[in-house]
């Protein structure tokens, strides 16, 4: 009993247990990475915020140096975390930056132009909380008429990442026939959820990447562990097409992403493959780009373009934030 003449103390179990499910850290945080996508990524958040158990997860976006109304649309997504780079920092980084920043046991990569159902983030936790085997899971991606999209992929070999370096594109495969769950060996950031133990054992995603290849790094780091990716055909989200931003379409950045992409092609071989099939992705796509240098000046076909990206290859230059034009 408390001692006489002092204060009654009043032991609200309701308040208490209130407290500390606010306290406890969110299952989820969606990460999404926006360049110049303004009208994309309201319509992210939008169906995001109106998700099931939404109290269960962050969302945090990293805006990468947008220059259109995007930084600006906090006042609309008042329980959505925005973090503004500067400048354009390449995708690798402004999702570590994301990463290090997030509290959740999972972490939910979105692309702006996905829009997720109500039941979809729930469920692929639920899925992925229970297979221990998994270390991601993913939904299926399908357009606006409800067909597959362009989702998942052959995971290269020292092969495959040349010719991926020379078309600019991965091989594509088709989703498995089914509704039931799948192992998948190489699926798309544009709608994926990994444990975030896994990232962070990684020490999150190798910064020697900029703006490309962190899908194929993320798959190889899971095969490597002898772990699994399952794609959920029975969750699907929308991809709806986005408009190219104006500065994308400029020459000068256009051969910067170009050249950001085969960049990152050498990268991937020399570290899965070793130094060689890195150093000879970097000798084939400078010879061709000087090829390409050569006849874009004969015949005057995007010259600019053609330039910028061999001066881009032949400096080793990616996307890093360290670009001032951008």
């Amino acid at each position: 009993m408390p001692p006489k003449g002092a204060p009654a103390v009043r032991y609200d179990c309701v308040s208490m247990g209130e407290a500390e499910l606010e306290q406890a850290p969110p299952q989820v945080s969606v990460l999404i990475v926006s360049e110049d996508n303004a009208a994309a990524l309201r319509r992210c958040l939008a169906a995001v915020e109106a998700s099931l158990g939404r109290e269960r997860f962050e969302v945090l976006v990293v805006d990468n140096g947008s220059q259109d109304e995007s930084p600006r649309l906090d006042a609309e997504f008042p329980n959505v975390t925005f973090l503004r780079l500067p400048r354009r920092f390449g995708v690798v980084k402004a999702l570590n930056i994301g990463m290090r920043t997030a509290k959740g046991e999972f972490f939910l990569f979105l692309a702006p132009e996905i829009e997720v159902a109500p039941e979809t983030i729930t469920s692929l936790a639920e899925k992925l909380a229970a297979e221990p085997t998994a270390v991601a899971v993913c939904p299926l991606i399908v357009d606006a008429d409800g067909q597959p999209t362009e989702q998942l992929y052959r995971l290269p070999d020292a092969a495959g990442a040349l010719k991926a370096a020379l078309r600019e594109r991965w091989e594509t495969t088709e989703p498995p026939s089914g509704p039931d769950p799948a192992a998948v060996d190489f699926p798309s950031l544009a709608a994926l959820m990994i444990r975030a133990y896994f990232l962070k054992a990684l020490r999150y995603i190798d910064e020697r990447y900029g703006q490309s290849w962190a899908d194929a790094e993320i798959a190889a780091q899971v095969r490597r562990a002898n772990r699994r990716i399952l794609l959920l055909p029975e969750l699907r989200v929308r991809r709806l097409a986005a408009d190219l931003p104006p500065l994308r379409r400029q020459a000068r950045v256009r051969a910067l992403y170009s050249a950001d992409w085969a960049l990152g092609a050498a990268r991937y071989a020399g570290k899965h493959f070793g130094f060689l099939s890195g150093l000879k992705i970097r000798l084939v796509i400078t010879l061709a780009a000087l090829g390409r240098a050569v006849s874009a000046l004969l015949f005057l076909r995007e010259p600019a373009f053609e330039l910028a990206r061999t001066g881009f290859l032949l400096s080793g230059q990616k996307l890093d934030g360290t670009q001032r034009f951008l």
